[in-house]
């Protein structure tokens, strides 16, 4: 299979180093370059740039998803159902609350999938989805 592009997104959080040991200590990822404003993280091969900032009101309303309300706006990565269970277990080992307990949706549906929702030290609200046939994650 073809590598695919690298996402990027750039985002406030209110306290750098914080935010760092979220996104590499709890969740997997790997510390970039940085800057004293800014510290880029590989996450699943996808390029998170952490910005300083003051006065952040992450969570700006929910919209119904599959009979849930889901915080908008939100961000996260879609993996394969192994990759996606071995991080639910990887937050739970570091005690990281999470915003919405994993559970499954859309079971017998092309995009059948595990998810889950947390919120770095910021807020910023990511959600995880894990896909139990990925190649049919656009599959209508």
């Amino acid at each position: 299979m073809e590598k695919q592009p690298a996402f990027h997104l750039a985002f406030l959080v209110s306290e750098l180093e914080d935010a760092a040991d979220f996104y590499c200590r709890v969740l997997g990822g790997r510390r970039g370059r940085d800057a004293p404003n800014w510290i880029d993280v590989d996450l699943h091969g996808h390029q998170l740039s952490l910005h300083q900032g003051e006065n952040l009101q992450p969570i700006q309303g929910y919209s119904d998803v599959d009979g849930h309300p889901v915080p908008m706006p939100h961000f996260g990565v879609v993996l394969d159902f192994a990759t996606w269970e071995t991080l639910v277990e990887r937050i739970y080992e570091h005690d990281w609350p999470f915003l919405l307990k994993p559970r499954e949706r859309f079971v017998g549906q092309p995009a059948e999938q595990g998810t889950f929702f947390v919120q770095d030290p910021t807020g910023n609200v990511l959600e995880f989805k894990g896909l139990r046939e990925i190649d049919r994650i656009f599959e209508i």
